[in-house]
């Protein structure tokens, strides 16, 4: 696969996994609201995904060694990446009752990082159990917090 589209697939992807989650519990914690949920995971998957297609658009930009068609790969591989995983979360959602979609989402969520990183660390001959373990314990902190931060708000703003 080119660079480029590398580049945007990955932090795409791990983008859209890592925010969806972490916005999907915070906000099933904090409203135990399907339909919220399911606005919430529309919104970012629109938002979110411009924003980070933006955010590599500039990164490239500012390493000043990409060509402008490597730029714009990444950008829209980037932008793509991020609105199909997100949009993936919507589907456990309408479908289940909302706690299970949420258990659902997160084993989803973290079985697609888990083989995008084995994948990573295959290429770059690390040891895969560290690559593995780094990045689905830095998704669990997001989602734990997130959750927390869900309990907060409905304790103390309902």
């Amino acid at each position: 696969m080119k660079h480029s589209l590398k580049t945007g697939f990955c932090f795409g992807s791990t983008s859209g996994i890592i925010t969806t989650l972490g916005l999907m519990v915070g906000l099933h914690s904090g409203t135990h609201s399907k339909l919220v949920v399911l606005g919430g995971i529309l919104t970012i998957s629109i938002a979110d995904a411009f924003s980070d297609a933006l955010g590599i658009h500039i990164s490239e930009e500012s390493e000043n060694k990409h060509t402008a068609k490597e730029i714009w790969e990444s950008t829209i591989s980037t932008f793509f990446s991020k609105f199909v995983f997100a949009l993936t979360f919507i589907i456990p959602v309408v479908l289940l009752e909302l706690s299970t979609a949420i258990v659902v989402s997160v084993i989803w969520g973290l079985s697609i990082l888990g083989i995008l990183s084995f994948s990573i660390a295959k290429e770059q001959t690390a040891k895969p159990w560290k690559v593995v373990a780094e990045h689905l314990i830095i998704t669990l902190v997001v989602i734990v917090i997130t959750h927390h931060v869900g309990d907060w708000i409905a304790a103390t703003l309902c």
